[in-house]
């Protein structure tokens, strides 16, 4: 006996089989479409890693050869490098001149030093002098 099924068809059930297929239902599709955002989530992270990973590649090879330029802090330093370059000189030519702080004081000392001993000297010679007179 073949049974034809219409819009007319009956079908007796016990309402809990009922529920538990609807509940299940839900259930089904609730982890269905948790499992598709974990992966959506997970290609997302996956992606961002590779392009990441990518521009570190790029920089790790490029920076140290120089393709890529210099950082502010790197073009900060080479300033400062430049700037403290200069000062080296412009001290260097002073002490190779001889106006340097240190050689201004010995020069300073030792003209002391040489107006003393004439002065002594003048002493000496005038009591030697003196000394001869008498």
């Amino acid at each position: 006996m073949a049974t034809k099924l219409s819009e007319n068809t009956e079908l007796s059930m016990p309402i809990r089989n009922l529920i538990a297929m609807v509940v299940g239902a839900a259930v089904a599709t609730w982890a269905y479409f948790g499992v598709i955002e974990r992966l959506n989530s997970i290609e997302n992270k996956i992606i961002l890693i590779e392009a990441d990973l990518s521009q570190n590649t790029e920089f790790r090879i490029k920076f140290p050869r120089g393709e890529l330029g210099l950082t502010a802090s790197d073009q900060e330093q080479n300033m400062l490098i430049e700037h403290l370059s200069g000062q080296f000189e412009k001290l260097q030519t002073i002490i190779e001149a001889g106006r340097a702080p240190a050689d201004q004081q010995t020069k300073l000392v030792l003209d002391f030093y040489e107006k003393r001993l004439t002065n002594i000297e003048a002493q000496i010679e005038k009591m030697r002098n003196e000394k001869r007179g008498n």
